[in-house]
């Protein structure tokens, strides 16, 4: 009888489990019925979930009321000024300044090959150690000789503030299908890399970067130039590559260089000048020059790739018309790591200017990497 009791004690246990569960069941149905309702009649409004590529609501906040609208109260806004905001203008959200940052290294041939460096402050500052750190060989036991000590310079690259004004009409602003973040972005963007490639190239180091064109050059060897000043191969001719075999003063050009600054070297110069070494060819009669097989692949000479910098100067008397050079490791472009943006709608009414500002500072930091063609 035992066993019996137990056995229907059990089986009354699972009806009551189940009759439980179907009165879930129905009680979530109804839930159900009644949130469908509520929908339906407008009571309560349908919540989906947020599609990919969304923008943050810093960026919508940004962009709706202030570049649209000029409102800054309840948006998150971080003023850059000393004292007021207007002074600095205030840091546009990380999102639109990526946009930027992407931009400037597709357009900007030099910021593509350089050293890019972040910083928060105004100024980068750099350690060089000089003539290295002497060493020598000694037996297990003898003794230890001291070694010379390097020495140090500190280098700071000439710098300045960059600026891009573009201007849009209220109309513009207000129209919904007018995509101002996008706008925005790709107008500084194309006006700083116009600006920066002169810059990078032949800047003067005065309130602006020192370009490497614009640094001291001379024909003297690896170890016996002073810091900062790039070495020169001439041609031997001026304003012209040699009548006979002007290949030749590529490949001297190439050699130059150190092998281990050779690895991620590029070739630097214009397409006017580009256009004068596609023709050259080997004595068997095979081009030097490489055309890129694959859209946007570079073309490669001597087996180098070339970039194409329309601000390099066209062959002429005593110019330097050709770079050849690490310059990940010669060159080092030091940039803040925020674009400031002041929105103006008062100077030229009834536009409106966003007058956006970014501190780059660029120089020579190996003067090792990075060889010149001089056309003398």
């Amino acid at each position: 009888m035992d066993r019996i009791e137990v056995k229907a004690d059990a089986l009354e246990d699972s009806f009551e489990a189940i009759e439980a569960r179907d009165d879930g069941i129905a009680a979530l149905n109804a839930e159900l019925a009644l949130l469908k309702k509520k929908i339906a009649d407008g009571s309560i409004a349908a919540k989906r979930p947020a599609l990919d590529g969304v923008k943050s609501g810093e960026v919508s906040a940004f962009v709706a009321q202030y570049l649209r609208k000029g409102i800054e109260s309840g948006v998150e806004l971080k003023a850059l000024g000393s004292s007021t905001d207007a002074i600095g203008g205030y840091a546009v959200p990380r999102e639109i300044d990526q946009a930027i940052g992407e931009t400037l290294v597709a357009i900007s041939p030099i910021r593509a090959i350089a050293n890019v460096v972040k910083v928060g402050t105004a100024n980068y500052r750099k350690l060089v150690a000089t003539g290295g750190t002497p060493s020598g060989w000694v037996g297990f036991e003898a003794a230890r000789p001291e070694t010379g000590t390097p020495t140090f310079t500190e280098i700071v690259p000439a710098s300045g503030d960059l600026y891009a004004n573009p201007a849009a009409s209220q109309q513009m602003l207000d129209d919904a299908m007018f995509d101002v973040e996008k706008w925005l972005a790709q107008e500084i963007a194309t006006e700083f890399a116009r600006a920066e490639g002169v810059a990078f190239i032949k800047g003067t180091g005065s309130s602006q970067p020192l370009g490497f064109l614009s640094s001291p050059s001379a024909t003297t060897l690896d170890g016996m130039r002073a810091m900062g000043t790039l070495q020169f191969i001439g041609t031997g001719t001026a304003a012209a590559f040699p009548a006979s075999n002007p290949q030749d003063k590529l490949i001297d050009l190439v050699q130059s260089l150190r092998q281990p600054y050779r690895q991620g070297a590029v070739f630097v110069m214009n397409s006017t000048t580009a256009s004068v070494i596609r023709k050259f060819k080997t004595t068997d009669g095979a081009f030097i020059w490489s055309p890129g097989l694959v859209a946007g692949a570079p073309s490669s000479l001597l087996g180098y790739p070339v970039i194409e910098a329309e601000d390099m100067p066209d062959i002429a008397a005593n110019s330097l018309s050709i770079a050849f050079g690490n310059f990940k490791q010669g060159y080092t472009i030091a940039e803040r790591a925020a674009t400031s943006i002041l929105r103006d709608p008062y100077t030229h009414k009834p536009y409106v200017h966003f007058y956006a500002t970014k501190r780059i500072g660029g120089q020579v930091t190996n003067s090792e990497s990075i060889k010149l063609l001089k056309f003398a």
